[in-house]
């Protein structure tokens, strides 16, 4: 069983940009209700692609500085970095399938 990382504003730059592996970041917060209906689809995904890529949450309100760095301007958003860059980004809930079809072509 694979753990979703946890990520904030020390790590990132290790955890994230420095990482060989894909990394999918979902920025969230705890008062956001799309946040939480998205938790169980990022928890799956986590699981299915253990060992293929990191994934893992950043709490905006406990760790301003990366979601400032990527203009994040609402939660939920999901970004996956690949070579240290930024290659795909979601904002606002999303289903599974859409995640798939927009991330696939990355891994």
């Amino acid at each position: 069983m694979s753990v979703l990382y946890k990520f904030d504003d020390t790590n990132f730059r290790q955890a994230v940009l420095e990482n060989d592996t894909p990394v999918l970041v979902d920025f969230t917060a705890s008062w956001c209700a799309p946040c939480k209906r998205l938790a169980p689809i990022i928890e799956q995904l986590n699981q299915e692609w253990a060992g293929k890529v990191k994934v893992g949450h950043l709490d905006i309100d406990a760790n301003p500085e990366t979601p400032l760095a990527y203009g994040i301007m609402g939660v939920p958003t999901l970004i996956l970095f690949k070579g240290g860059q930024p290659v795909e980004r979601l904002t606002g809930f999303v289903g599974r399938e859409r995640i798939l079809d927009k991330l696939a072509p990355h891994l």
